[in-house]
């Protein structure tokens, strides 16, 4: 095999608030971590299993850092992609440890917010681009073309004016 591939990709929700720390260099981390979750019906009992994984994540690319600062909050879902990386450190017991991360490196990685902000407190929806308010409804639906008809409002009337009358003239771009 020519090369290798570290790749990690998560979805789920944050266990806790976003945590900035800067180095003596000026550049930050930003850290939190996220819990995915594997459900399954037992087949002895019938009953309903879940199993959580937490990951700790360091994001280290000055943008989709800013974003988590800003809008990441406990219990927000989001997609993520990152790497793999182990670190060696002394607990405070003197005893050596290892700990592997989810990291997302500065010139490469994602970061997703997949409900609204503050972690679907109904505060309004983040859409990549901007904020927009009215809920997660909207999420992934840049245009109010692309919108569902029951989110764009009423049709345009049938009889009486032409549609670009009854079309809005400020366009948004």
């Amino acid at each position: 095999m020519a090369g290798s591939v570290n790749k990690v990709i998560l979805v789920g929700n944050l266990g806790r608030d976003p945590e900035v720390r800067t180095f003596p260099s000026g550049d930050r981390v930003v850290s939190f971590s996220v819990a995915t979750s594997d459900t399954w019906r037992d087949k002895a009992t019938g009953e309903r299993r879940e199993r959580t994984e937490w990951h700790n994540v360091s994001v280290f690319n000055e943008a989709l850092g800013k974003i988590a600062e800003q809008y990441c909050r406990k219990g927000a879902k989001i997609y993520l992609e990152g790497q793999l990386q182990t670190r060696e450190y002394t607990d405070k017991d003197g005893n050596q440890r290892k700990a592997t991360d989810v990291v997302i490196p500065r010139f490469r990685g994602e970061l997703t917010l997949l409900d609204s902000k503050g972690g679907g407190r109904g505060e309004g929806a983040y859409e990549g681009g901007g904020y927009q308010s009215g809920g997660a409804g909207s999420f992934g639906r840049s245009s109010p073309m692309e919108r569902a008809p029951a989110e764009r409002g009423p049709a345009p009337a049938a009889s009486g004016g032409r549609l670009s009358d009854q079309l809005d003239d400020d366009i948004p771009f």
